[in-house]
């Protein structure tokens, strides 16, 4: 019986077409900005978001990173959402690589309250540390995969500018948001200060990253890229495949939304966990173990015994990414499994 794989929309394989646009690739060394590729796409990613200036990386953590860095002094605070990536996934890099503190305010499904936002900014005294950036997530990973809303990100955007505050948003998976809303990418790019962009996530490109935001912003990520360990030399063989990505397969990405809706509702009646299907906007599904005698690593350990390789989500939660590489017949499969393992009482 063939494994599905449902613990990430990052287990995707390069299709024949993105191999063959890598090997075909113009290129150059990119530490010299001599990449025709790197360049080419770099450019055509800053447009497609109304912004000046596009910097590729290797990982989504790393264009996190830079823009922390770039848009902060040593010693800063940056205001981050309490379950976010940069918060939970980035392994303490803001106060190793840029001597910044975190402050991290709750939220409901990764969505600020103003008044809670308001009240994590510091006052001017000289012992406080200064508040510089506010960053958000869309969509927010930790609680599956939700959406933060264009006119909601618009009211943050005034907010911060009113208080001298830089907003970076962490895009990883703002592909899914764009699909899922409707909203234009490029009215994201319009309504934060700098964005960071995801190809390997959703699109399935092998790997790559793209941070956004003005000219003399991306000027300095550029200088810290290189100081991280980040320059590279032909990366057009990378930047094409992400551009394949971009080009050829966000079209296909609504279909990942609608197999994670099919699961969710196939799972509602199962035994021993809860899905809620409020939070199922974009590509993946929470099973919620948190009132079950089952513990959720039980439960993947089953799965996996199964044929069904599932990951743990926040808390007593395992999360279910529905992806590229995932066919109808794969999906069903999964289903009967679920069915079996965990059937209607």
């Amino acid at each position: 019986m063939k494994t599905i794989d449902l613990r990430s929309d990052t287990v995707t394989l390069p299709t024949g077409e993105m191999k063959e646009a890598m090997v075909s690739a113009p290129l150059g060394d990119d530490v010299y900005g001599e990449d025709p590729t790197t360049n080419a796409f770099q450019e055509e990613m800053a447009a497609l978001f109304g912004m000046e200036a596009g910097l590729f990386v290797p990982t989504g953590v790393l264009g996190n990173q830079l823009a922390l860095k770039a848009w902060t002094q040593p010693g800063d605070e940056v205001i981050v959402e309490r379950e976010s990536h940069i918060f939970n996934y980035e392994t303490a890099a803001p106060a190793l690589m840029s001597a910044l503190q975190l402050n991290t305010v709750p939220t409901r499904r990764g969505v600020y309250a103003l008044d809670d936002l308001a009240a994590a900014i510091r006052p001017s005294e000289y012992y406080y540390p200064r508040t510089s950036l506010v960053c958000i997530e869309n969509t927010h990973n930790r609680y599956g995969g939700t959406l933060y809303g264009i006119e909601r990100i618009r009211e943050l955007q005034r907010f911060c500018a009113e208080r001298k505050l830089r907003l970076h948003l962490d895009g990883a998976r703002i592909w899914n948001a764009h699909v899922a809303s409707g909203t234009k990418l490029r009215a994201y790019g319009e309504a934060v200060d700098s964005i960071s962009i995801c190809f390997s996530k959703g699109l399935g490109a092998p790997m790559g990253s793209m941070l956004l935001g003005p000219r003399d912003f991306i000027a300095r990520a550029h200088k810290f890229r290189k100081i991280f360990g980040g320059g590279m030399r032909q990366t057009g063989i990378m930047a094409a495949a992400a551009q394949h990505a971009v080009r050829h397969h966000l079209p296909l990405m609504e279909k990942d939304h609608e197999r994670a809706r099919v699961l969710a509702e196939a799972l509602q009646h199962c035994d021993g966990f809860f899905v809620d299907e409020s939070r199922v906007q974009t590509n993946m599904v929470l099973l919620d173990f948190s009132t079950s005698a089952l513990s959720p690593q039980n439960a993947m350990q089953m799965l996996a015994d199964s044929g069904i390789r599932i990951g743990m989500g926040m808390g007593r939660a395992l999360r279910a990414v529905t992806h590229l590489d995932l066919s109808d017949d794969d999906l069903q499969q999964a289903v009967d499994v679920f069915h079996r393992l965990f059937p209607a009482s």
